[in-house]
């Protein structure tokens, strides 16, 4: 099994698996063009900002998009504004520029229409795309990947076959040098101690229970209460919210907590380059939305443990684990339901996923790479309840758990 993978050089120093052109509409105004140019560029993304145009209260959406430009499998940003909002492109472009990745900015309005736009902002796609042809390949080591985990739809065969694989996996990514970073903080109330235990860092844990306080606030508003344990998830054959977490807990492996990681409007936190390991991080539960806050902390693949189909990522290749049989289709990329039925373990499945990781990182696709990709939505938190929160009184809930 090889332990290396073929890669993209870049500026600063990490290496992408993908080549990819970012094109990033920093208003919804002027996602219709960006779209109009991507479809002639194979390998364009593009990320639009659908709140507003206007910059306040937006500014961890845009730290969000910062952070998909500055992402490994990105090598080259064209940012488009149409014109008349207070969102500047080079909010965004200057950002990424900084790094030694080319980025270029245009206003539609400036062109003197959408028509004229288009063909004006093609021009720049295909310079930009001239110089993703220009990316030096590399050999590299394991130890450069940044890989994000994260489960959904979780049923009975999620805690016992799918999680256990990718736990497997990522010690052994983690025992490579690599990183590691798990989400959804949500998931995880009721076994904080689980991980609070692998924290040698006082200052992660105190960290890490707070920010999973928080995430309890603000889910659970008297008369807006958000449904954690799903009808899926108890059609599935789960039973109590206890028993989703502890399977949700299992994919982080058994491996130290080096970190946690924040995201909000002051900005996108990445791993410590100097600090590889696992890291638990404020990435949404929410699917599609947590491929970009993935994507923002550096992550260059993603993989997913369902109940469920599954979301896909254009940017960010995702591979699918599952053991639920009525799942196995050309969907899924690593078929663990022999666990279920008691001809495999999780180490031996975890071994597959392994080499999949590798050879997906060398330019292999998932199983639906490329086909049916999910919209780049990006979350971010509401700031005037994050601001009414904030005057709240922090309530007795995960800290009490720990």
């Amino acid at each position: 099994m090889t332990e290396t993978f073929n890669g993209y050089q870049r500026a600063d120093g990490s290496v992408g698996i993908r080549n990819k052109l970012l094109i990033a509409a920093v208003d919804e105004c002027a996602d219709g063009v960006c779209r109009a140019i991507a479809k002639s560029i194979p390998e364009a993304v593009v990320i639009t900002n659908v709140v507003t145009c206007m910059m306040a209260g937006n500014e961890e959406l845009l730290a969000n998009i910062i952070g998909c430009g500055n992402n490994p499998n990105v090598g080259a940003v064209l940012v488009v504004a149409m014109g008349c909002g207070s969102i500047d492109p080079e909010v965004v472009a200057g950002p990424v520029r900084a790094t030694g990745k080319p980025a270029d900015t245009l206003k539609i309005m400036a062109c003197g229409g959408s028509k004229k736009a288009i063909a004006a902002v093609t021009t720049k796609a295909k310079n930009l795309e001239a110089a993703l042809a220009s990316t030096p390949r590399v050999e590299a080591d394991l130890s450069q990947l940044v890989v994000g985990v994260k489960c959904g739809g979780s049923d009975t065969s999620s805690g016992l076959a799918s999680n256990p694989t990718v736990g497997v996996a990522v010690d052994h990514m983690v025992d490579q040098g690599a990183t590691v970073i798990g989400g959804e903080l949500i998931e995880l109330i009721g076994g904080e101690s689980y991980l609070t235990e692998r924290m040698a860092d006082p200052a992660v844990k105190e960290k890490f229970l707070k920010l999973v306080a928080a995430e309890e606030r603000r889910w659970n508003i008297p008369g807006a209460e958000v449904e954690i344990m799903s009808v899926g998830n108890s059609t599935g054959g789960l039973t109590t919210i206890e028993e989703k977490t502890l399977g949700a807990i299992s994919k982080f492996g058994s491996r130290q907590v080096v970190g946690v990681l924040k995201a909000g409007p002051a900005g996108i936190e990445r791993p410590d380059p100097g600090k590889p390991g696992l890291y638990i991080s404020e990435a949404t539960h929410l699917c599609g939305a947590s491929a970009v806050n993935f994507a923002a902390m550096g992550c260059q693949l993603i993989l997913w443990t369902s109940g469920g189909a599954g979301f896909n990522n254009p940017m960010v290749p995702v591979i699918r684990v599952s053991g639920n049989p009525e799942l196995i289709t050309e969907d899924q990329d690593i078929d663990a339901t022999p666990i279920m039925r008691g001809e495999a373990t999780s180490r031996e499945i975890g071994a597959e996923l392994i080499q999949k990781i590798c050879e997906v990182a060398c330019g292999a696709p998932t199983a639906i790479e490329e086909v049916a990709s999910a919209f780049m939505s990006i979350y971010q938190k509401e700031q005037r309840l994050e601001r009414c929160l904030a005057l709240m009184e922090t309530p007795p809930c995960a800290s009490q758990r720990a």
